[in-house]
């Protein structure tokens, strides 16, 4: 393997799919206007078939480092893969793909030439017929044209999301364009500095959704790169985890939540209560209130007015929120009435507790953001 760290590692996540596989793995091999600059991690989801020896295969006749990552299977888990590969990845650039849809020949370069301190590139991929990925295999590849494979609608369908994904970028939509996890590259350092996925996320769908949201918090921007290129979804039976409506989605009650802290919780590393910025109430406030002192004495605490990650309240108590927070927590006595009303309104989450109970509360702490 080369001492010299790559300029992009492409990231592919892949489980029990050694067809689809081999097939963007060929793909790769490929690629045009990039050598030399980038190295392949592939991150298993615990596939127990061939996709092991079929990637040693691989990395023994090209001239590029593959890496190989896997561990036992446990559910979907995607943000955990993802991660894994992260973690073992050296290049500046992170370009994560997935392990069913194939490349087009300059997309890395694409990518590379696009890349700029600050930004992350979002794409998507082109649905290709049923019919028409029967016969694919990876001898045949160099041979195949996906573009002309690619229904009309599908490329309609592209069109349009660039150009709304122009339009929200030019108007400083909150939320949107939306990240697309199975094409999109994002720097190294951005991708750590929000902690990679969140791996609360198990189960298809809104990781990616996530990720981009704690991107932009962080201050990183989205743009699209599908007017200079795209990948190609090679056809194969939904994950028997997904819905047909985003809604109905497994994670979407987690998703929706407020309080969402930049750099989550469980991503590429643990982050307890001791790597939280908290800001805490006066100890004076109440029962609760020294319970939580107490139970986060050794935690960095922000100074009263100053910026911090988690901020809770108490009531009863002084009731009330004095400083900017990615995420407000508003703790209540088990045995007291209603908080105010403009308490509640500012809290991104209330629980109540018995002040006695310092199990619970911890617990409570270690789920928060």
């Amino acid at each position: 393997m080369s001492r010299t760290a790559p300029d992009a590692s492409l990231v592919v996540n892949t489980y029990h799919k050694p067809r689809h596989l081999a097939l963007v793995l060929e793909s790769i091999a490929s690629q045009c206007g990039a050598e030399g600059r980038f190295e392949v991690v592939v991150a298993d989801d615990g596939s127990t078939d061939g996709t092991a020896g079929l990637v040693a295969a691989f990395a023994a006749r090209v001239p590029f480092p593959v890496i190989f990552t896997t561990e036992a299977h446990d559910g979907f888990r995607l943000a955990r893969v993802r991660n894994r590969g992260a973690a073992l990845a050296r290049g500046d650039t992170l370009l994560f793909l997935d392990g069913d849809s194939i490349l087009p020949p300059d997309h890395v370069a694409a990518h590379l030439e696009r890349r700029r301190r600050g930004w992350a590139q979002i794409g998507d991929v082109a649905r290709l017929p049923e019919a028409v990925c029967r016969d694919l295999d990876p001898a045949s590849l160099h041979r195949f044209d996906p573009g002309a494979a690619v229904p009309a609608e599908e490329r309609r369908r592209l069109v349009a999301r660039h150009r709304r994904s122009l339009w929200h970028g030019w108007i400083g939509h909150p939320t949107k364009p939306r990240l697309a996890g199975g094409n999109f590259a994002v720097w190294r350092d951005d991708y750590r500095r929000v902690n990679g996925s969140d791996e609360r996320f198990r189960g298809w769908g809104q990781e990616d959704d996530d990720l981009g949201l704690r991107l932009r918090a962080a201050g990183v921007r989205l743009e699209s790169i599908l007017d200079r290129t795209h990948t190609f979804h090679v056809w194969h039976p939904v994950d028997p985890s997904s819905t047909p409506r985003w809604r109905d989605g497994v994670n979407v009650r987690y998703f929706l939540r407020r309080g969402r802290l930049a750099r989550c919780r469980r991503g590429m590393v643990e982050r307890g209560n001791d790597a939280v910025l908290w800001g805490l109430p006066d100890a004076a406030s109440g029962a609760v209130a020294r319970q939580v002192a107490r139970l986060l004495e050794t935690a960095p605490t922000a100074a009263p007015g100053e910026p911090c990650e988690i901020e809770i309240a108490t009531w009863p108590g002084t009731g009330r929120f004095t400083r900017p927070a990615e995420c407000r927590l508003l703790v209540v006595e088990t045995a007291a009435g209603s908080p105010p009303r403009r308490l509640v309104r500012r809290s991104d989450r209330v629980e109540r507790v018995d002040a006695a109970d310092a199990e619970r509360i911890l617990a409570l702490l270690a789920d928060v953001g």
